[in-house]
């Protein structure tokens, strides 16, 4: 039968609208800076991120860029096969990586945005890859592993003019804005000191580096996974966490939970960075009045008090104690005996000279002391909330990517965490200060580093009156490996 006019039209639309549909499902996966130059704002209005590390933590992270309902995850990037499982098989036309310098090579056209989830050791040469290529970046917390590398970072960020966001969701939390609140109407006073304690570490800690090698696993690229770290040879249950209690590589209890404990205090009382650290450690005994020595690995638990200078929100400077290994303040004496402190393992108080609060891991579930003052508080909303909670941290970091540099706020931009970053590091800078051994003439041991008190010249980089922990300040990378300029 001949095909009428009519007909004829009516072909030649559906093949157009199939064409354009087509069309616009790839438009759909390019990435916005292709499209219009920096800034340009695409009409799919949609982030391609890049996952560096794709287990663990990772593979949460990447979900939950995901779940923005924003943003494609367009690439995947691990050392480790197996761990990457999972996401993979989630994001099936993700193109995989092991060797993230191979997909900045190949591929910076190709997506907006990069998120960092490795080991700590290898947060800061990552990010700031990414940077220089002008994508934006979400780094797991702590943000980098020495002082140095946070600030590079923060510079970084003001640099090349991308957004930002340190992994610490707790700072996207309703806890860290109600504190706010309660603080600014004076509910508790001038706050003069705060402490914070977790559980942690869970995982090994205080121990010597294990004698016996180990097969490396058929699907992880060790060399890789080492980066800029020492080169040693693979032991077991090292990968994929117990990283976190040795000093090549982690930043223990402190670069675990500081970043969720202490950003209440960062965001509430606009602390900077600190002025002097000191701190205690739990020894382990290997014999009869024998202390063991063993410094390339996180003692099993600490004690830290940093002084910070006084701020536009406090009267005076701020004394802040860190806790960790189990080891808790003594209950405030306004809290009844059996009503939980903190969330029981982990926690933040803040003492004012009217009053005191505490909140949870995250900034989670901010209380009055006693509690019985939370029945009556009217003080008005005035900082807006992040829709979701700590759930929202990683769709308001996509949305800040979307809208472009400035554009949008974030809770946790490196120009807040790199010094928030600073504060757990100089921490640590007195952790390790604990091992530094000296010898005399006759052979004899001592260690200067216990019992003092940093002092640390902030514009310098550097501890002054104990100049054996400023190799840790700026540590050396494994030859290969160099932060970009």
């Amino acid at each position: 039968m001949e095909e009428t006019k009519k007909d004829q039209n009516a072909t030649n639309r559906r093949s157009f609208l199939k064409t354009s549909a087509i069309a616009a499902s790839a438009f759909m996966i390019v990435p916005r800076h292709v499209l219009g130059g920096k800034g340009f704002l695409a009409p799919s209005d949609r982030l391609i991120v890049a996952g560096i590390g794709a287990g663990g933590k990772g593979q949460s992270d990447i979900a939950e860029f995901a779940k923005s309902g924003k943003a494609d995850i367009g690439f995947l990037c691990d050392v480790h096969d197996s761990r990457a499982a999972a996401s993979v098989k989630a994001f099936p036309k993700a193109k995989y990586y092991r060797d993230w310098r191979e997909l900045m090579d190949k591929e910076a056209k190709n997506f907006d945005a990069v998120s960092v989830s490795t080991p700590d050791h290898n947060h800061a040469i990552i990010a700031l890859a990414a940077m220089q290529l002008g994508k934006h970046v979400y780094v797991q917390k702590p943000l980098t592993h020495d002082i140095y590398e946070a600030r590079a970072l923060t510079a970084a960020a003001k640099k090349y003019k991308v957004v930002t966001q340190m992994g610490n969701q707790g700072a996207s939390n309703d806890g860290p804005r109600q504190m706010k609140e309660w603080y600014d109407a004076g509910l508790i006073g001038d706050v003069h000191t705060v402490y914070a304690w977790t559980d942690r570490p869970v995982w090994p800690q205080g121990i010597p580096w294990s004698a016996n090698k180990a097969q490396v696993p058929s699907d992880l690229d060790w060399d890789l996974w080492l980066g800029t770290a020492p080169y040693k040879d693979y032991v077991d249950k090292l990968v994929p966490f117990n990283w976190r209690g040795w000093w090549d590589y982690g930043t223990g209890a402190l670069g675990d939970m500081g970043c969720h404990l202490l950003e209440a205090p960062f965001s509430v009382l606009n602390l900077k960075y600190a002025s002097e650290v000191q701190a205690s450690v739990g020894s382990v005994y290997v014999d009869e009045f024998k202390r063991g020595y063993f410094p390339d690995s996180c003692p099993p638990s600490s004690h830290v008090t940093l002084k910070f200078p006084k701020t536009t929100k406090t009267k005076g400077d701020v004394t802040v104690h860190w806790m960790d290994g189990g080891i808790q303040p003594e209950r405030p004496e306004e809290l009844q005996a059996n009503e939980t402190f903190g969330d029981g393992g982990n926690g933040t108080l803040f003492v004012g000279t009217k009053g005191k609060m505490m909140c949870e891991t995250y900034s989670a579930n901010p209380k009055l002391l006693p509690l019985t003052k939370n029945k009556d508080i009217k003080v008005a909303q005035k900082f807006a909330r992040v829709q979701g909670g700590a759930n929202g941290h990683y769709k308001q970091w996509v949305e800040a990517a979307i809208a472009g540099y400035g554009k949008q706020e974030v809770s946790s931009p490196f120009e807040i965490a790199g010094p928030l970053t600073e504060a757990l590091l100089m921490a640590n800078l007195a952790i390790r200060g604990v091992d530094v051994q000296r010898k005399n003439s006759e052979g004899k041991i001592s260690y200067p580093g216990r019992n003092i008190k940093l002092l640390w010249d902030n514009d310098q980089m550097k501890v002054t009156n104990l100049d054996d922990v400023n190799q840790y300040v700026k540590r050396e990378y494994r030859k290969g490996w160099t932060l970009g300029a």
